[in-house]
């Protein structure tokens, strides 16, 4: 398989998509933070000196999402039709974050949906921080992808 992002060369390049046909694309990732339980109770009880930990972070993987390709050297600009993430506490101290990302367009939105969640992660790490250094993020992952050329992906 050719690497779509470098030249005859081998250096990088964006990939050219003006000729490809826009279609209607879906991706969505996830990943998680674990956290000591005492900084978990303190996330869903709402009790973070900082404010509403989730919404906080909600808004940063949306904002994220949409800014993609200003931190992704390769990426396209693209005009995101719908973000959505959601967060699932699990005892005694993670929580699993979603995100779905929408577009119709030339291109995957892959990089986005990524990107919201490891923004989304790293948001709650720093809303969090004061209290709880040794939160870990991980386990972030394209599980679906709709749309495109390559057609449908689901991560089994």
């Amino acid at each position: 398989m050719d690497l779509t992002h470098f030249d005859e060369q081998g250096r990088a390049r964006m990939v050219d998509v003006s000729e490809k046909a826009e279609t209607s694309r879906v991706a969505v990732a996830r990943g998680k933070i674990s956290m000591k339980a005492e900084t978990f109770e303190r996330i869903r009880s709402g009790l973070i000196a900082k404010g509403d930990v989730l919404a906080v972070a909600q808004v940063a993987g949306i904002m994220a999402a949409k800014q993609t390709s200003q931190i992704i050297p390769m990426c396209h600009p693209l005009m995101i039709t719908g973000a959505k993430l959601s967060f699932n506490l699990v005892e005694p101290g993670e929580v699993y974050i979603e995100a779905t990302i929408k577009v119709n367009g030339k291109t995957g939105i892959e990089m986005e949906a990524l990107t919201a969640v490891s923004v989304a992660a790293l948001t709650i790490y720093d809303m969090c921080k004061a209290m709880d250094k040794t939160m870990v993020i991980g386990d972030i992952c394209l599980v679906e992808k709709l749309g495109g050329k390559s057609g449908h992906y689901r991560k089994s």
